[in-house]
């Protein structure tokens, strides 16, 4: 078929069979779902591509769409966009969507579990040296009932379709997941830059996550509170995250704060204005844990609020997502998912789990450090892609830090088997032309009282490497926008 005939701009595409295509069955047919999307990207002449993909890079310069790379100096760069989409039919969205809320209810009964009465580790199913030795655990929550029994309002899963063709949880992030400014600003650049677009595709939104979430925060206002004032707390202009603490606190019209901001006063939290104090009711916190309260957690803390904990155990102040909630992030829970799910919802597990070794069992231990070379060995609590050593990437000599490292803290360390990540295509600036490269997903799931949300999209992130697997921005990723077709 004429539109199927390939032109300069995907010549030098060629597919691995290892890995699912997501875009080509093999180097010349193209699967059904993107057939129309196809023709119209490759009716692109190479300048023309060129001269789009410098437009939709501007487009992101000026709107400040950036982020933070942590490294010997702060550098600020603006976020990798790729103008092709990752489309989602709605059978398999529906998969997604529903696996995804599942581990988020589950991981929520969890948390409240831990904090409480501990059950799940009275009944031998997850050990009790897992809970006790996270980093992430913080007794003060013990007891504490927050507001609408929420913890995890706001989770972040992230999913692959490995060479299988099924979909894999890679992680569960509950702490303070970021990315879907993102996937609202990637919608928006690709509409400016390829007029048309959309137009042979029924596409859900992604402006609505916004909205939905100021619902969420007013559905957990604490007791006794019509109208709650809610607002976003961010560290500052220098933290990675921080264009995404302003384009949310924007987009739901509410305050964007600093800890210096905010005040307490006999066990209520206050915020400073020309007009007076105005006493605010649910925090949305993108300040880790140990730094939200000096007088309660890090003494050194300048980011956070002193008194604001005390405000959160007298039911005067609600934080979204609740302290604590790193303890059911950690990776090594991760291994115990199916068997939460299990036992929390009486359900199996929607969406699969990658099989996971954790190096405090010594017989799995053994198994890593005999295998490294074939394994992705992850620190259980760091995020962004830090940390993580891909076997067959590494020479012996790496091999042998990378084991040494583990040996000297277990506890710290998982392993998995290296997953096929499927590839899309994506264009290469270099090159100037397509190439495949492997992607994941971050969905997000909301959870308010008797509400919940997903994102009909998520972040879809891109390792812009040649054969790279790790997607993270902060190692060199980028994204695309996300498609999910209505019915």
């Amino acid at each position: 078929m004429e539109s199927k005939k390939i032109l300069p701009i995907f010549s030098s595409y060629k597919t691995n069979p290892v890995f699912y295509d997501e875009i080509f069955k093999n180097d010349k047919e193209i699967r059904d779902t993107y057939g129309e999307l196809f023709k119209l990207f490759n009716e692109y002449k190479v300048d023309d591509f060129k001269l789009l993909n410098e437009k939709a890079k501007l487009s992101f310069l000026n709107q400040g769409i950036t982020f933070q790379v942590y490294d010997k100096t702060t550098v600020e760069k603006v976020f990798p966009f790729d103008l092709f989409p990752k489309i989602i039919t709605a059978d398999e969205w529906d998969h997604i969507e529903s696996g995804a809320l599942q581990r988020s209810k589950a991981l929520n009964l969890f948390l409240y579990d831990v904090y409480h009465k501990k059950q799940i580790i009275k009944d031998g199913i997850v050990p009790i040296e897992l809970i006790s030795s996270s980093e992430n655990y913080l007794d003060q929550m013990n007891g504490l009932e927050p507001p609408g029994g929420i913890y995890n309002h706001i989770s972040g899963t992230d999913v692959i379709k490995h060479s299988d063709g099924e979909y894999y949880v890679l992680e569960d992030n509950i702490r303070c997941p970021s990315g879907v400014s993102y996937v609202v600003s990637n919608r928006v650049a690709l509409k400016r830059a390829m007029f048309g677009v959309f137009n042979n595709y029924p596409t859900c939104p992604v402006a609505n996550y916004s909205e939905n979430l100021l619902e969420i925060m007013q559905s957990v206002k604490p007791a006794g509170v019509d109208i709650p004032t809610c607002v976003v707390i961010t560290p500052g202009i220098y933290n990675s995250a921080y264009y995404e603490h302003s384009f949310l606190a924007k987009s739901m019209g509410i305050e964007l704060v600093e800890g210096r901001d905010l005040f307490i006063e006999k066990d209520f939290v206050y915020m400073k204005t020309i007009y007076g104090p105005v006493k605010i009711d649910v925090i949305y916190r993108r300040i880790d844990d140990a730094f939200i309260d000096p007088l309660e957690f890090n003494p050194d803390s300048v980011l956070g609020v002193p008194g604001l904990f005390a405000a959160y155990k007298k039911g005067n102040v609600t934080l979204v997502n609740a302290p604590g909630t790193g303890v059911a992030d950690d990776k090594a829970i991760y291994t115990y998912m199916p068997q939460i799910i299990k036992y929390y919802l009486n359900e199996e597990p929607i969406l699969n789990n990658v099989h996971t070794y954790h190096c405090s069992r010594p017989k799995e231990l053994a198994y890593v450090l005999d295998n490294i070379d074939k394994l992705v060995v992850k620190p259980v609590d760091e995020s962004g892609g830090y940390g993580i050593s891909i076997g067959n990437k590494l020479t012996k000599e790496e091999i042998e830090k990378v084991k040494a490292v583990i040996k000297e803290n277990p506890r710290k360390y998982i392993a998995q088997p290296i997953m096929a990540l499927s590839t899309h295509a994506t264009f290469i600036d270099e090159k100037q032309c397509f190439e495949p490269r492997h992607v994941d997903l971050r969905t997000f799931t909301l959870l308010g009282k008797d509400k919940e949300f997903v994102l009909k999209g998520g972040l879809t992130r891109v390792a812009l490497k040649e054969g790279n697997l790790i997607v993270n921005s902060s190692q060199g990723g980028g994204s695309k926008d996300t498609w999910v077709l209505k019915r």
